[in-house]
């Protein structure tokens, strides 16, 4: 079946090849909003426009865009699950609830997406799978946990890499979506501003974070403390005598982790009286890291003596770089990661990290989706706790090591909360 775009007139043919079909026969712009028609999801005045961010249609009616189950949402002064839930007649809703929201429907002239309905309902025992790269080993183990809990409830699993692109994130989920998963497991850019997820709650397909953190009750998370865990790679770095220090991270822009881990960093560094560290941003997949390093370590003088790399395979290259440069890691400067893969206790020196439990977070992201799947009742996911790894990369500033940190084993756990 064949529909054109409101706006532009551009004929749209539903297919399989999501990707490849709206980049030839769409410019960027259109992108998520075409994969809205053909998903059904704004089915009636949908148009390009380019005021509008793509995957978020305005309020319509008349020569407006279509309203969405957000626009509802608002509308009702309720949740997107409730709307959901009364769509999808997935759940209970308060009959006060219930008509407040179909006043809502009534006034914005909005119609439930009998697709998403569809989807929601016909069972094809498979979960969907989003992270950002397959590359990093942390992602691998997490989807090594998803997997094994999956398979032994008799699911398959589907995985798709995103290159923490967030329109390859729409794109993913549009195609699970058409694939007819029961549910997804993702880790996005930005949960509180994601069009990815946008397309999952107006279809009321169940879905759950991983890694990332939101205090949105309606978008459910397995996490750690990303600040808590920042702070306290600034603690341990101070304990070792360093007062310079600086941190080296992925794009904010593609990472919410990021910017927890680097506001916590900050935080603490602060609130001890140290200057402001120096904070410098490469891409998550290029880690080209050489140019910034000259910068930091221009001027002896005031150069960084312990840097905070916000994941483990930033800062492996980051020790590679400084030994090109003939600075000695840890004496001449300490370098501690983030997310605790295995190889960096085979690397020499070993690395120093803050350690995600990442295979236990997969598992309990998809043992959240399977009770619910079941109709059973899931307890909302938790916080889990961290540990800092004290590796060889990371040394004392002066001569001598503090005493509590004299242990070369030395650890130290992060505390875990039930809330999100």
């Amino acid at each position: 079946m064949a529909r054109r775009c409101a706006a532009c007139r551009i004929k749209i043919t539903q297919t399989s090849n999501f990707r490849n079909t709206f980049r030839a026969q769409t410019g960027s712009m259109c992108n998520r909003l075409h994969m809205a028609i053909t998903l059904g999801e704004s089915p009636r005045g949908t148009r390009c426009n380019p005021d509008v961010l793509p995957g978020r249609p305005e309020v319509g009616g008349g020569d407006g865009l279509a309203a969405t189950i957000r626009d509802i949402a608002k509308e009702a002064g309720v949740s997107v699950a409730t709307v959901s839930r009364l769509l999808n007649k997935s759940g209970y809703v308060g009959s006060e609830t219930a008509v407040r929201v179909q006043q809502a429907i009534d006034r914005l002239g909005f119609r439930p997406n009998a697709i998403g309905r569809s989807l929601s309902t016909a069972e094809t025992r498979t979960l969907g799978v989003i992270v950002p790269a397959l590359s990093n080993p942390v992602f691998a183990d997490a989807v090594s946990g998803v997997t094994a809990c999956a398979r032994q409830a008799g699911y398959n699993v589907m995985i798709a890499a995103t290159n923490y692109d967030s329109a390859e994130e729409v794109e993913a989920a549009g195609v699970f979506m058409e694939r007819r998963v029961d549910a997804m497991i993702l880790t996005v850019a930005d949960p509180q501003q994601s069009p990815a997820l946008d397309l999952l709650d107006a279809a009321g397909l169940p879905y759950v974070l991983i890694y990332n953190q939101t205090s949105c009750a309606d978008r459910p998370a397995v996490t750690i403390d990303n600040a808590a865990a920042g702070a306290e790679v600034a603690r341990v770095l101070q304990g070792l005598g360093h007062r310079r220090l600086a941190m080296i991270s992925g794009r904010f822009a593609d990472s919410d982790r990021a910017i927890a881990r680097r506001d916590g960093f900050l935080a603490e560094a602060r609130s001890a009286g140290l200057d402001a560290p120096p904070v410098h941003e490469v891409d998550f997949i290029a880690l080209n890291v050489d140019t910034v390093l000259k910068e930091l370590f221009r001027a002896p003088a005031t150069a960084p003596t312990a840097l905070f790399c916000s994941n483990d395979l930033l800062a492996i290259s980051v020790i590679g770089a400084l030994d090109r440069m003939e600075i000695d890691v840890p004496r001449e400067v300490s370098v501690i990661g983030f997310d605790g893969i295995a190889i960096g206790t085979h690397l020499h020196p070993t690395l120093a990290t803050v350690v995600q439990p990442s295979r236990e977070m997969g598992e309990a992201a998809a043992q959240f989706l399977l009770r619910r799947l079941a109709g059973e009742e899931a307890a909302p996911p938790c916080r889990l706790p961290f540990t800092l790894r004290l590796g060889e990369s990371a040394g004392p500033a002066g001569n001598a090591r503090p005493a509590d940190l004299q242990d070369p084993a030395y650890t130290r756990e992060g505390d875990s909360h039930d809330d999100q």
